[in-house]
């Protein structure tokens, strides 16, 4: 299952990864079903210094729910065709969870992403309805990690109904960007690495 959705963390409301869909998540994938998350695009901000004023810097602890659920594959966004070079999208939140633990758990392609359009990203071009649209964010990079995860368990149907498996596997996996491990989790999602290590 894919979640390309997300929302604030509430600390006031419910513990780090305790919030009602947080918990679903984990049931979900207690039942047997792997379900992959955006980790959120809140990575990016402002903090506030005394010489300088408001400037500009990634923020670690934005993790969104549900990716703050602890069963979930929870996924950050990288530039689409060099991500060893530019590493992990600005905006692409950042761990460690509210309660310390480590997220993302992987990172995929999430910049300029062209893909199906719906609502009001179906627009008219010269007449014609535009049926893709181009968009940049968490929620593009993990529709990546969730189809890399069906093309593996098409090969290894022996993990279907593994959740857990199928997650170290595919953490054990991911190729390195040498980037922070708040902001890359494991890494680059890697099919053929995750298909030849089992």
């Amino acid at each position: 299952m894919n979640l390309s959705v997300g929302y604030a963390f509430e600390p006031e409301w419910f513990a780090c990864g305790q919030s009602p869909l947080c918990v679903e998540v984990d049931l979900l994938v207690r039942s047997g079903v792997v379900v992959v998350t955006a980790a959120g695009n809140t990575g990016y901000g402002y903090n506030q210094t005394a010489f300088r004023g408001p400037p500009a810097a990634g923020l670690g602890m934005s993790i969104n729910d549900p990716g703050n659920a602890e069963l979930a594959i929870t996924v950050g966004s990288t530039h689409r065709e060099m991500p060893h070079v530019y590493g992990v999208s600005y905006f692409s939140s950042k761990g460690p969870t509210g309660d310390g633990r480590m997220k993302p758990d992987l990172v995929a392609p999430g910049e300029k992403i062209l893909s199906c359009a719906a609502g009001v990203a179906l627009q008219e071009a010269e007449g014609v309805t535009c049926l893709y649209a181009e968009d940049s964010g968490t929620s593009m990079a993990a529709p990546h990690v969730s189809g890399v995860i069906a093309a593996f368990l098409s090969v290894r149907r022996e993990f279907i109904g593994k959740p857990e498996a199928v997650k170290n596997i595919f953490l054990s996996s991911a190729t390195d960007l040498n980037r922070d491990r708040h902001s890359q989790g494991h890494g680059l999602v890697d099919l053929m690495r995750a298909i030849q290590s089992v």
